[in-house]
């Protein structure tokens, strides 16, 4: 199980079942789900966000398996503005933040907040964020905290099929990275 991570600006506390009523009324947008995987439907259902948790997230999370957060910024902690996971698999962070938020610097944080997590706490080795190519901003964060690419391949997203990068991390690349920046 997660633990309440914190950034100078944001709260990443653990999902929970109560989150859902809150996050349904925010991912489904196109802007949000474009360049996510096409395992997510779209039109997104009434009831998405509460069947997925219900029927995927939360028993990962009870095995081990995967580790998500509800963002919130310090000065509104109720209100919930997006969302971060690290998964096992080849796959291993993904995030959405509500457009009106974005170019803030907010994500950035919460990578940095979730890789400490991902290679402090549960000690793996690498991280790998597979994207697509189109989605501009979030290889940005990637190229930002130290991520170079490893492969280009073709995925499905909500949007289509496109061109993807697979990004990736070791944990040796992170520390340096951290230390760099520490300075």
């Amino acid at each position: 199980m997660a633990c309440t991570l914190q950034t100078p600006r944001l709260i990443l506390r653990p999902l929970q079942l109560e989150d859902a009523e809150q996050v349904q009324q925010l991912f489904p947008q196109w802007e949000i789900v474009k360049h996510l995987n096409a395992q997510i439907p779209w039109p997104f259902p009434e009831d998405g966000v509460l069947n997925r948790y219900r029927s995927h997230t939360l028993s990962a999370i009870e095995r081990g398996e995967e580790w998500h957060w509800t963002l919130r910024l310090k000065t509104s902690m109720e209100t919930i503005i997006g969302a971060i996971s690290l998964m096992l698999g080849e796959n291993n962070r993904g995030f959405w933040l509500i457009p009106e938020m974005h170019s803030k610097g907010l994500m950035t944080e919460a990578v940095i907040a979730v890789n400490d997590y991902w290679f402090d706490v549960l000690k793996f080795p690498i991280l790998r964020a597979p994207k697509a190519i189109a989605n501009t901003a979030s290889r940005r964060i990637s190229e930002k905290t130290g991520m170079r690419v490893i492969a280009i391949k073709e995925s499905d997203y909500v949007s289509g099929r496109l061109p993807t990068e697979t990004w990736e991390i070791t944990a040796e690349e992170w520390r340096q990275w951290r230390d760099h920046k520490a300075r």
